[in-house]
Order: structure tokens, then C-alpha cells, then sequence
């Protein structure tokens, strides 16, 4: 009988490890996709923010775009302010 058990357990030793393992695999999985969905949220947030006529503006603004009628001015000796920072990230 005691070699029955024995038997009964060893057989399942090798099943039950892996229904472990996938079991963690599944939870990491799960962290992932949590910080992917988060991530992406983050990239929704960012695409509507540029996409606004505001942000537009500024963006050609630093590329030099002026609208009809208006005059360009470059003032040289001074750094690029703003458009050097949005540009660097801060």
C-alpha cells in the first residue's frame, strides 16, 4: 500500500511543478500587460495633447511658421527658450 502512495505521489510531482510554474509565468504576464495598459494610456494622454491647435502652434512656432500676414523676427545672442526646452523635455 505504501508503495501505491508512493507511486501515486511521485506521479503527480512532475504535473503539479508545472501547473506551478505556468501559474507564476501567468501572474508576470499579468504585471506586464497591467504596465503595457498603462504605458499605452500614457501615449493616448500625450497624442491628444499634440494634436490640439495650441500645441500645433507652438510646434511650428519653433520650426519658424508664421501665419499669413504676420512678420519674422529672429533675435540672435539669446538661447532658443521654449522651443529649446520642449524639444530637450523640460
Amino acid at each position: 500500500m505504501l508503495a501505491f502512495v508512493v507511486l501515486i505521489a511521485f506521479l503527480y510531482a512532475g504535473p503539479l511543478r508545472s501547473y506551478y510554474d505556468k501559474r507564476e509565468l501567468v501572474r508576470s504576464e499579468h504585471a506586464r500587460v497591467a504596465l503595457l495598459r498603462s504605458q499605452h494610456d500614457e501615449l493616448k494622454q500625450q497624442l491628444e495633447h499634440a494634436t490640439k491647435t495650441e500645441a500645433i502652434e507652438r510646434a511650428a512656432r519653433c520650426l519658424f511658421y508664421v501665419k499669413p500676414g504676420e512678420r519674422l523676427y529672429i533675435v540672435k545672442g539669446i538661447d532658443g527658450g521654449r522651443c529649446n526646452q520642449a524639444r530637450t523635455g523640460r
